[in-house]
């Protein structure tokens, strides 16, 4: 049982060693899409794996500890804000599907499309306008394709990854 807790704690703290890390390479790698805010979301990989592999207790406290790290470091108060809506939706629009029979791949598309309302709708209470809303077509397209490529990559990392019964415990 004390194996298991260490062992538990070990793959915490990896995996968000890993999140941050992957979000320190996204901020040096400039993805220009030639739309404004829009990223791959690499760190994505980390949630979405851990979501599957550990459960949503493990995800959620990785997600926003991830979100507050790269946030503080990378970021200012506003992209945290945004961060936080669209991390926190994100994350649980892809707990509430996951066991619906959707791919790993699907949900990960919702979690994208997902990510990118949640920030949307927390620009919207900061400016005080729903005005905002005419970008976001085009952040749906961009959370569908991102969603697309972190869930086929998150799908391949899954089917490679050691049974995790014994750290679930």
């Amino acid at each position: 049982m004390k194996n298991s807790k260490a062992k538990r704690a070990a793959y915490f703290g990896m995996m968000v060693a890993l999140a941050f890390t992957l979000s320190y390479l996204e901020s040096l790698i400039p993805f220009n899409f030639g739309i404004p805010g829009v990223k791959l979301g690499l760190a994505n990989l980390v949630v979405v794996i851990t979501l599957y592999s550990m459960g949503i207790k493990a995800a959620f406290p990785i997600a926003i500890i991830r979100i507050l790290l790269a946030g503080l470091t990378f970021g200012n108060a506003n992209s945290l804000l945004y961060s936080l809506g669209g991390g926190v939706l994100s994350l649980l629009i892809m707990w509430a599907v996951k066991n619906t029979g959707l791919s790993v791949i699907g949900v990960s598309i919702l979690g994208g499309v997902f990510h990118n309302i949640g920030q949307i709708s927390v620009a919207a209470l900061m400016m005080g306008t729903t005005k905002i809303a005419y970008y976001l077509p085009v952040l749906l397209i961009a959370g569908l394709v991102t969603g697309f490529l972190i869930g086929t990559a998150s799908q391949l990392i899954l089917k490679r990854l050691p049974d995790t019964e014994e750290i679930k415990k």
